[in-house]
Protein backbone atom coordinates (compact mmCIF):
# COMPACT_ATOMS: atom_id res chain seq x y z
CA UNK A 1 0.00 0.00 0.00
CA UNK A 2 1.29 3.85 -0.50
CA UNK A 3 2.58 5.76 2.22
CA UNK A 4 0.01 8.68 2.34
CA UNK A 5 0.48 11.09 4.99
CA UNK A 6 -1.72 13.55 4.51
CA UNK A 7 -5.33 14.09 3.85
CA UNK A 8 -8.36 15.95 3.84
CA UNK A 9 -11.65 15.11 5.38
CA UNK A 10 -14.94 17.08 5.52
CA UNK A 11 -17.34 15.93 9.03
CA UNK A 12 -20.51 17.02 10.23
CA UNK A 13 -21.99 16.10 13.73
CA UNK A 14 -25.98 15.55 13.34
CA UNK A 15 -28.72 18.81 14.08
CA UNK A 16 -30.52 18.43 17.52
CA UNK A 17 -33.66 17.05 17.54
CA UNK A 18 -36.84 19.75 17.36
CA UNK A 19 -38.26 19.81 20.63
CA UNK A 20 -42.17 18.80 20.51
CA UNK A 21 -45.64 20.96 21.22
CA UNK A 22 -47.76 18.58 22.67
CA UNK A 23 -50.44 18.75 25.15
CA UNK A 24 -52.15 15.56 27.26
CA UNK A 25 -54.92 14.44 25.69
CA UNK A 26 -56.87 11.86 28.73
CA UNK A 27 -59.77 10.79 29.22
CA UNK A 28 -61.72 13.24 31.59
CA UNK A 29 -58.72 15.97 31.07
CA UNK A 30 -60.12 17.89 28.07
CA UNK A 31 -57.23 20.36 28.75
CA UNK A 32 -54.44 18.87 29.89
CA UNK A 33 -51.54 20.52 30.39
CA UNK A 34 -48.07 20.52 28.12
CA UNK A 35 -45.79 17.76 27.81
CA UNK A 36 -44.00 17.86 24.89
CA UNK A 37 -40.69 16.44 25.02
CA UNK A 38 -37.38 17.26 24.00
CA UNK A 39 -35.24 17.04 20.69
CA UNK A 40 -32.53 14.35 21.31
CA UNK A 41 -28.87 15.42 20.88
CA UNK A 42 -27.32 14.90 17.27
CA UNK A 43 -23.97 12.61 17.11
CA UNK A 44 -20.42 13.26 17.34
CA UNK A 45 -17.45 12.45 14.62
CA UNK A 46 -14.80 11.10 16.50
CA UNK A 47 -11.11 9.89 15.20
CA UNK A 48 -9.98 7.08 16.88
CA UNK A 49 -6.43 5.46 16.98
CA UNK A 50 -5.56 2.61 15.18
CA UNK A 51 -2.21 0.84 15.87
CA UNK A 52 -3.02 -1.52 13.00
CA UNK A 53 -3.16 1.38 10.45
CA UNK A 54 -0.06 2.69 9.51
CA UNK A 55 -0.86 5.38 6.67
CA UNK A 56 -4.27 7.83 5.69
CA UNK A 57 -4.15 6.29 2.15
CA UNK A 58 -8.07 4.97 3.01
CA UNK A 59 -9.13 8.89 3.21
CA UNK A 60 -7.97 9.22 -0.77
CA UNK A 61 -11.44 7.41 -1.44
CA UNK A 62 -13.60 8.54 1.41
CA UNK A 63 -13.40 12.06 2.41
CA UNK A 64 -17.15 12.88 3.97
CA UNK A 65 -18.58 11.73 7.41
CA UNK A 66 -21.61 12.45 8.80
CA UNK A 67 -23.16 11.82 11.90
CA UNK A 68 -26.76 11.31 12.27
CA UNK A 69 -29.50 14.01 13.45
CA UNK A 70 -31.39 13.35 16.85
CA UNK A 71 -34.98 12.52 16.61
CA UNK A 72 -37.78 15.03 17.65
CA UNK A 73 -39.25 15.41 20.67
CA UNK A 74 -42.60 13.76 21.46
CA UNK A 75 -45.57 13.47 23.62
CA UNK A 76 -45.85 12.58 27.08
CA UNK A 77 -42.42 14.13 28.16
CA UNK A 78 -40.66 11.92 25.75
CA UNK A 79 -37.33 12.81 24.42
CA UNK A 80 -36.26 11.92 21.09
CA UNK A 81 -33.68 9.70 20.50
CA UNK A 82 -29.96 10.73 20.14
CA UNK A 83 -28.20 10.58 16.75
CA UNK A 84 -25.64 7.72 16.20
CA UNK A 85 -21.98 8.60 16.62
CA UNK A 86 -19.16 8.33 13.80
CA UNK A 87 -16.00 6.71 14.93
CA UNK A 88 -13.50 7.24 12.36
CA UNK A 89 -10.14 5.01 12.65
CA UNK A 90 -6.75 6.88 11.98
CA UNK A 91 -3.00 5.96 12.40
CA UNK A 92 -1.91 6.64 15.72
CA UNK A 93 0.31 9.46 15.17
CA UNK A 94 -2.09 11.37 13.45
CA UNK A 95 -2.50 15.42 13.84
CA UNK A 96 -5.69 17.14 13.34
CA UNK A 97 -6.02 20.77 12.06
CA UNK A 98 -9.12 22.87 11.12
CA UNK A 99 -8.54 23.63 7.81
CA UNK A 100 -10.62 27.08 7.72
CA UNK A 101 -9.35 28.73 11.09
CA UNK A 102 -5.64 27.04 11.59
CA UNK A 103 -6.37 25.82 14.92
CA UNK A 104 -4.93 22.29 15.92
CA UNK A 105 -7.92 20.47 17.37
CA UNK A 106 -5.81 17.81 18.46
CA UNK A 107 -3.01 14.70 18.27
CA UNK A 108 -4.08 11.02 18.56
CA UNK A 109 -1.12 9.62 20.20
CA UNK A 110 -2.30 5.85 21.23
CA UNK A 111 -4.33 3.12 20.45
CA UNK A 112 -8.08 3.65 21.04
CA UNK A 113 -7.76 7.24 22.18
CA UNK A 114 -10.70 9.23 20.97
CA UNK A 115 -10.55 12.98 19.30
CA UNK A 116 -13.54 14.68 18.95
CA UNK A 117 -13.59 16.53 16.00
CA UNK A 118 -17.11 17.72 15.26
CA UNK A 119 -19.69 17.74 18.48
CA UNK A 120 -23.40 17.26 17.71
CA UNK A 121 -26.04 19.98 18.42
CA UNK A 122 -28.12 19.99 21.10
CA UNK A 123 -31.66 18.87 21.44
CA UNK A 124 -34.39 21.41 21.50
CA UNK A 125 -36.44 22.12 24.54
CA UNK A 126 -40.23 20.68 24.43
CA UNK A 127 -43.42 23.20 25.75
CA UNK A 128 -43.42 21.24 29.35
CA UNK A 129 -40.53 23.77 29.99
CA UNK A 130 -42.56 26.81 28.91
CA UNK A 131 -46.05 26.43 31.47
CA UNK A 132 -45.53 29.00 34.24
CA UNK A 133 -48.51 30.40 36.14
CA UNK A 134 -49.20 33.19 33.68
CA UNK A 135 -49.06 30.53 30.64
CA UNK A 136 -50.67 26.96 31.46
CA UNK A 137 -50.84 26.35 27.75
CA UNK A 138 -47.42 27.12 26.05
CA UNK A 139 -47.08 26.43 22.04
CA UNK A 140 -43.70 27.18 22.19
CA UNK A 141 -40.60 25.05 21.36
CA UNK A 142 -36.96 25.40 20.51
CA UNK A 143 -35.17 23.71 17.21
CA UNK A 144 -32.74 21.52 17.79
CA UNK A 145 -29.21 23.26 17.43
CA UNK A 146 -27.18 22.29 14.79
CA UNK A 147 -24.17 19.96 14.74
CA UNK A 148 -20.55 21.41 14.03
CA UNK A 149 -19.32 21.01 10.49
CA UNK A 150 -15.51 21.02 9.70
CA UNK A 151 -13.42 20.78 7.04
CA UNK A 152 -10.32 18.78 8.58
CA UNK A 153 -6.50 18.71 7.45
CA UNK A 154 -4.83 14.98 8.75
CA UNK A 155 -1.10 14.42 9.12
CA UNK A 156 0.63 11.53 10.10
CA UNK A 157 3.66 11.88 11.84
CA UNK A 158 5.17 8.57 12.24
CA UNK A 159 6.17 7.82 16.35
CA UNK A 160 9.45 6.12 17.02
CA UNK A 161 11.99 6.80 19.74
CA UNK A 162 14.81 7.10 17.26
CA UNK A 163 15.37 8.57 13.82
CA UNK A 164 17.99 8.12 11.35
CA UNK A 165 18.81 11.24 9.29
CA UNK A 166 21.68 11.64 6.94
CA UNK A 167 22.15 11.98 2.97
CA UNK A 168 20.87 9.98 -0.02
CA UNK A 169 22.90 6.60 0.27
CA UNK A 170 24.53 7.18 3.67
CA UNK A 171 23.33 3.67 4.55
CA UNK A 172 20.56 4.30 6.92
CA UNK A 173 18.06 1.61 5.42
CA UNK A 174 21.38 -1.20 5.44
CA UNK A 175 21.39 0.01 8.90
CA UNK A 176 17.95 -0.41 9.79
CA UNK A 177 18.01 -3.72 8.06
CA UNK A 178 20.40 -4.81 10.32
CA UNK A 179 19.09 -3.98 13.55
CA UNK A 180 15.14 -4.26 13.08
CA UNK A 181 13.10 -6.48 11.11
CA UNK A 182 12.60 -3.80 8.66
CA UNK A 183 12.95 -4.45 5.20
CA UNK A 184 13.22 -1.21 2.97
CA UNK A 185 14.38 -1.29 -0.31
CA UNK A 186 18.68 -1.23 -0.15
CA UNK A 187 20.14 -0.35 -3.87
CA UNK A 188 23.51 1.82 -5.06
CA UNK A 189 21.08 5.12 -6.26
CA UNK A 190 19.87 8.23 -4.83
CA UNK A 191 16.54 8.05 -3.24
CA UNK A 192 16.14 4.45 -2.10
CA UNK A 193 14.20 5.14 0.55
CA UNK A 194 11.16 6.95 -0.90
CA UNK A 195 8.94 6.52 2.50
CA UNK A 196 9.62 5.80 5.87
CA UNK A 197 10.30 2.99 7.20
CA UNK A 198 10.23 1.44 11.03
CA UNK A 199 11.49 -1.45 12.61
CA UNK A 200 11.69 -2.56 16.30
CA UNK A 201 14.94 -3.10 17.73
CA UNK A 202 15.33 -5.69 19.94
CA UNK A 203 18.09 -5.94 22.53
CA UNK A 204 16.87 -8.15 24.87
CA UNK A 205 14.41 -9.68 26.89
CA UNK A 206 10.69 -6.51 27.39
CA UNK A 207 13.74 -3.93 25.75
CA UNK A 208 13.19 -3.01 22.49
CA UNK A 209 12.75 0.49 20.70
CA UNK A 210 11.26 1.39 17.23
CA UNK A 211 13.42 3.18 14.70
CA UNK A 212 12.82 5.33 11.80
CA UNK A 213 14.44 5.44 8.70
CA UNK A 214 13.01 8.96 6.60
CA UNK A 215 14.20 9.57 2.92
CA UNK A 216 17.75 11.19 2.71
CA UNK A 217 18.17 14.82 2.90
CA UNK A 218 20.39 16.89 -0.03
CA UNK A 219 21.01 20.35 0.02
CA UNK A 220 17.91 22.80 -0.38
CA UNK A 221 15.79 20.13 1.62
CA UNK A 222 14.00 22.80 4.01
CA UNK A 223 12.88 24.70 0.38
CA UNK A 224 11.41 21.76 -1.13
CA UNK A 225 14.35 19.92 -2.90
CA UNK A 226 14.61 16.52 -3.06
CA UNK A 227 12.06 13.79 -0.78
CA UNK A 228 13.57 14.54 2.71
CA UNK A 229 11.59 17.78 2.97
CA UNK A 230 8.07 16.04 3.20
CA UNK A 231 9.33 13.63 5.72
CA UNK A 232 11.31 15.75 8.00
CA UNK A 233 8.40 16.50 10.23
CA UNK A 234 8.28 12.68 11.27
CA UNK A 235 11.51 13.50 13.34
CA UNK A 236 9.73 15.75 15.31
CA UNK A 237 8.71 13.05 17.54
CA UNK A 238 12.00 11.15 17.94
CA UNK A 239 13.50 11.23 21.07
CA UNK A 240 16.57 10.77 19.61
CA UNK A 241 18.73 11.37 16.36
CA UNK A 242 21.23 9.25 14.83
CA UNK A 243 23.06 11.05 12.42
CA UNK A 244 24.60 8.28 9.95
CA UNK A 245 27.66 9.03 8.09
CA UNK A 246 29.32 7.49 5.28
CA UNK A 247 32.56 7.23 6.52
CA UNK A 248 34.05 5.44 2.98
CA UNK A 249 33.14 8.84 1.01
CA UNK A 250 36.59 10.10 1.33
CA UNK A 251 37.60 7.60 -1.35
CA UNK A 252 35.13 9.47 -3.59
CA UNK A 253 37.14 12.99 -3.18
CA UNK A 254 34.44 13.79 -0.95
CA UNK A 255 33.94 15.53 2.83
CA UNK A 256 32.08 13.81 5.55
CA UNK A 257 32.20 16.83 7.51
CA UNK A 258 30.96 18.89 4.75
CA UNK A 259 28.08 16.60 4.76
CA UNK A 260 27.49 16.43 7.90
CA UNK A 261 27.13 19.91 8.09
CA UNK A 262 25.05 19.82 5.08
CA UNK A 263 22.60 18.04 7.18
CA UNK A 264 22.59 20.03 9.96
CA UNK A 265 22.05 23.07 8.23
CA UNK A 266 18.55 21.72 6.53
CA UNK A 267 17.25 20.22 9.59
CA UNK A 268 18.25 24.07 11.59
CA UNK A 269 16.09 25.66 8.05
CA UNK A 270 13.38 23.53 8.55
CA UNK A 271 12.88 23.66 12.36
CA UNK A 272 16.01 25.06 14.45
CA UNK A 273 14.36 22.85 17.55
CA UNK A 274 15.33 19.56 15.48
CA UNK A 275 18.67 20.76 14.71
CA UNK A 276 18.88 20.93 18.79
CA UNK A 277 17.37 17.22 19.84
CA UNK A 278 19.95 14.83 20.87
CA UNK A 279 21.18 13.99 17.93
CA UNK A 280 24.48 10.76 17.95
CA UNK A 281 27.15 10.76 15.08
CA UNK A 282 27.29 7.33 13.39
CA UNK A 283 30.27 6.70 10.86
CA UNK A 284 28.60 3.53 8.68
CA UNK A 285 30.10 1.27 6.16
CA UNK A 286 32.92 1.08 8.27
CA UNK A 287 33.69 -1.95 6.50
CA UNK A 288 35.20 -0.81 3.29
CA UNK A 289 37.52 1.02 5.85
CA UNK A 290 40.96 -0.92 6.58
CA UNK A 291 40.55 -1.65 10.49
CA UNK A 292 44.01 -0.12 10.90
CA UNK A 293 43.16 3.13 9.63
CA UNK A 294 39.29 3.45 10.92
CA UNK A 295 39.59 5.51 14.39
CA UNK A 296 42.13 7.89 12.85
CA UNK A 297 39.60 8.83 9.70
CA UNK A 298 36.75 8.85 12.50
CA UNK A 299 38.97 11.64 14.59
CA UNK A 300 39.51 13.83 11.54
CA UNK A 301 36.36 13.68 10.45
CA UNK A 302 34.80 14.79 14.33
CA UNK A 303 37.45 17.01 14.43
CA UNK A 304 36.99 19.10 11.45
CA UNK A 305 32.98 18.65 12.36
CA UNK A 306 33.72 20.15 15.99
CA UNK A 307 31.72 17.54 17.02
CA UNK A 308 32.00 16.61 20.99
CA UNK A 309 28.95 13.95 21.37
CA UNK A 310 28.91 10.39 21.03
CA UNK A 311 30.36 9.15 17.89
CA UNK A 312 30.12 5.22 16.93
CA UNK A 313 31.35 3.35 14.29
CA UNK A 314 29.71 0.74 12.71
CA UNK A 315 28.76 -1.40 9.26
CA UNK A 316 25.32 -1.88 8.36
CA UNK A 317 26.33 -4.08 5.81
CA UNK A 318 28.32 -6.60 8.12
CA UNK A 319 27.00 -5.64 11.35
CA UNK A 320 29.64 -4.85 13.51
CA UNK A 321 29.96 -2.43 16.12
CA UNK A 322 25.62 -2.54 15.87
CA UNK A 323 25.10 -4.56 19.15
CA UNK A 324 27.25 -1.87 21.10
CA UNK A 325 25.27 1.46 19.33
CA UNK A 326 21.56 -0.33 19.93
CA UNK A 327 22.58 -0.99 23.57
CA UNK A 328 23.67 1.79 24.54
CA UNK A 329 20.71 3.88 22.38
CA UNK A 330 18.33 1.27 24.44
CA UNK A 331 20.53 2.55 28.14
CA UNK A 332 19.63 6.61 26.69
CA UNK A 333 15.86 5.97 26.12
CA UNK A 334 15.41 4.23 29.23
CA UNK A 335 17.47 7.32 31.09
CA UNK A 336 15.39 9.68 29.34
CA UNK A 337 11.93 8.00 30.56
CA UNK A 338 13.24 8.13 33.97
CA UNK A 339 14.35 11.84 33.43
CA UNK A 340 10.56 12.15 32.37
CA UNK A 341 9.01 10.18 35.29
CA UNK A 342 11.07 12.36 37.80
CA UNK A 343 10.40 15.98 36.04
CA UNK A 344 6.57 14.69 35.99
Amino acid sequence: MKFVDEARIRVAAGDGGDGCVSFRREKFVPRGGPDGGDGGRGGSVYLVGDEGLNTLADFRHSRRYAAERGENGRGRQMTGRSGDDVIVPVPVGTVVTDRETGEVIGDVTAEGERLLVARGGDGGVGNIHFKSSTNRAPRQSTPGQDGERRELSLELRVLADVGLLGLPNAGKSTLIRAVSGARPRVADYPFTTLYPSLGVVRVGPGRSFVMADIPGLIEGAAEGAGLGVRFLKHLARNRLLLHVLDIACIYDDRDPAADARSVVDELAAFDPGLAARERWLVLNKIDLIPADERDAVAAEITAAMDWEGPVFLVSGESGEGTDYLCQRVMDRLEAMRGEGDADG
